[in-house]
């Protein structure tokens, strides 16, 4: 269910230690479906560019062969997209279609999807395409860090394939994330078009087994209703919800039955909710509404329960 926007998109890419994602990026860097792209490296990043080299523009930045430009982090996200997106106004630098920002490995990926979200100038001009997480499948899920990174993706590439057997990685990925696409990466090929720009997925669909928490505790659910919801109050529910266990809810996505032509597409990262997207039409006959929810610690019970006390209330 793709939307059109004027908005330049930001994928953000993620992994524990180790994981491959240098490697990935790099590889990424040299495709040349990836001209145009503009590519924001954490200071303490790895990515080995030099051989990519074109020539230096200032002290951060350089230009690389694919067309791509590539920048360091040494401040505050949203400044540098705000003098990316001035450089490219002025002519200074390359015109850049999309974002690549990488992080570092212990990174949480929550306060960069909050800059995305929240940032008046950054909000204006740029939003948020995908998390892609990357995941060792030698070492797997190992530290919280990593179980985290993997339970906010929306697209886990396990890595090192080549000289490790995913399967069973791949099972506990999809238990932990059935919302995310898995893919495998040997070397760190993959055609960019696995990563980004791909079409949203329907809620609905996400198949969501009912059983225990997972690893960390992190436990994936979904909700049906049949009963259209009250924006307004759901508006609120959510909010309280996000107040009382936003560091809890890891991801929670939904299509919602608002009384309107179309439903409403719902998108979180933690305790950050990207402005809900109005789409013009259902994509089927099939009109309920579905959350999905990956969060530590949460009854799906009591979820459910207070939602429905709350769209109850406003009838």
């Amino acid at each position: 269910m793709p939307g059109l926007s004027s908005k330049t998109p930001v994928t953000l890419v993620t992994g524990f230690l180790g994981s491959g994602k240098t490697t990935l990026i790099s590889r990424l860097l040299a495709h040349p479906d990836m001209g145009e792209t503009a590519v924001i490296v954490n200071e303490l990043g790895e990515i080995g560019i030099d051989h990519h080299l074109l020539r230096q523009v200032d002290e951060r930045t350089v230009l690389l062969d694919s067309g791509c430009v590539c920048c360091t982090l040494r401040g505050d996200l949203a400044d540098e997209l705000r003098d990316l997106d001035s450089r490219r106004t002025r002519g200074e630098i390359p015109a850049f279609r999309r974002v690549v920002v990488e992080t570092t490995g212990l990174a949480d990926p929550a306060p960069i999807v909050y800059t995305l979200a929240t940032e008046p100038v950054v909000r204006h001009h740029f939003e948020l395409d995908g998390i892609v997480t990357t995941v060792d499948s030698l070492n797997g899920l190992v530290e919280d860090e990593s179980l985290k990174q993997a339970a906010v993706a929306d697209v886990l590439v396990v890595t090192k394939v080549d000289v490790a057997e995913p399967d069973g990685l791949e099972l506990r990925l999809r238990a932990l994330n059935p919302g995310a696409e898995i893919v495998e990466a040997a070397f760190g090929e993959i055609e960019p078009g696995r990563l980004f720009g791909r079409p949203r997925t329907d809620p609905r669909d996400v198949p969501v087994e009912k059983g225990h928490a997972h690893e960390g505790g992190i436990r994936p659910f979904s909700l049906v209703f049949e009963e259209q919801l009250d924006w307004t109050a759901f508006g609120i529910w959510l909010t309280m919800l996000l107040q009382a266990r936003g560091s809890d809810l890891l991801r929670v996505k939904g299509l919602l039955n608002v009384g309107a032509e179309g439903p409403l597409l719902l998108n979180g990262v933690q305790h950050v909710v990207h402005p809900p997207e109005h789409l013009d039409a259902w994509p089927d006959d099939d009109r309920r509404s579905r959350i999905v929810f990956i969060g530590r610690g949460l009854d799906p019970g009591a979820v459910e329960r207070s939602l429905l006390a709350f769209n109850a209330a406003a009838y």
